[in-house]
């Protein structure tokens, strides 16, 4: 992926998030520092409950960080905006917009391009996503992988800078998973955007990723920083590949240490990590 505007790159320079209730204080991350580069896809993966979606808020400006910078491009990060978009786990579909009109929506609230333009815009993300025959069906009438390519094509819309995936094809169905990891392997590997992506499954973190960054335990740092040097275009055959099982064996050794310690210090398993390291 190449980026001709050299835009988009987030640093976390030494980043600590505390998250307070009336009687405690835990620190979520500590001293936690990683740069996503501009154009490339940064896939976030560590323990349950290790602060990967508070990263994703950091990013987005929903929260602010305790200590440290969250800097794009330079710039520090101070509230939303459109160039920041995350396509959250659960559906945020608009249920009274057809799937079209939910598409159209951005783009017409920032006046960001005319009518027109959106129009034909929308028509051909529908179409790469597969619901050129659903447009104007609304979100209770689409499948959960409907519901998911609809908010795919409704953020990529807007162009943003840097687009959030949090763990957005969790819940589905296997197959269901895969076809989304096409659909969006296909736009990503069209798009100019930066991505940063968080998962727990180690199979598809690594066919996503340019670049693996694997977090601790909480508080949470940067175990390990992983380039993934598999060809692009890429599609699912290339996790049959010698190089692919090479990354996967890496992967497995580092996150197998991470859950053993989050396990130790719950007192339970880590679900989201034992599950991926079945893959």
């Amino acid at each position: 992926m190449v980026n001709p505007n050299n835009k988009g790159e987030v640093i976390f320079e030494d980043v600590t998030r505390a998250v307070q209730t009336k009687k405690t204080e835990t620190i979520v991350m500590d001293h936690c520092s990683f740069v996503v580069e501009s154009g490339k896809m940064t896939v976030l993966i560590g323990p349950s409950g290790c602060g990967k979606t508070t990263i994703i808020n950091l990013i987005a400006g929903y929260e602010k960080p305790d200590r440290g910078k969250v800097l794009v491009d330079g710039v520090p990060v101070t509230g939303p905006d459109w160039e920041r978009l995350v396509v959250f786990q659960e559906t945020a579909l608009f249920p009274w917009l057809t799937c079209y009109d939910n598409v159209m929506f951005g783009p017409l609230a920032t006046k960001v391009m005319s009518r027109e333009e959106a129009d034909e815009q929308a028509v051909m993300l529908l179409e790469k996503v597969g619901l050129q025959d659903f447009m104007d069906k609304y979100p209770m009438q689409l499948s959960g992988g409907m519901q998911r390519r609809a908010e795919l094509a409704r953020a990529l819309i807007n162009r943003p800078t840097v687009m959030l995936m949090d763990e957005p094809f969790r819940g589905l169905d296997a197959m269901t998973r895969e076809l989304m990891q096409e659909y969006y392997l296909r736009l990503v590997e069209e798009s100019h955007s930066t991505h940063l992506f968080v998962t727990s499954e180690i199979e598809e973190a690594i066919l996503l990723a340019d670049k693996l960054i694997i977090l601790t335990d909480k508080p949470s740092r940067v175990k390990h920083a992983l380039d993934i040097d598999l060809p692009r275009p890429r599609e699912a055959s290339i996790l049959m590949s010698k190089r692919y099982l090479e990354l996967k064996a890496t992967v497995l050794e580092i996150l197998h240490e991470e859950a053993v310690k989050a396990s130790k210090a719950s007192g339970k398993a880590d679900i989201d990590i034992e599950s991926g390291l079945r893959t």
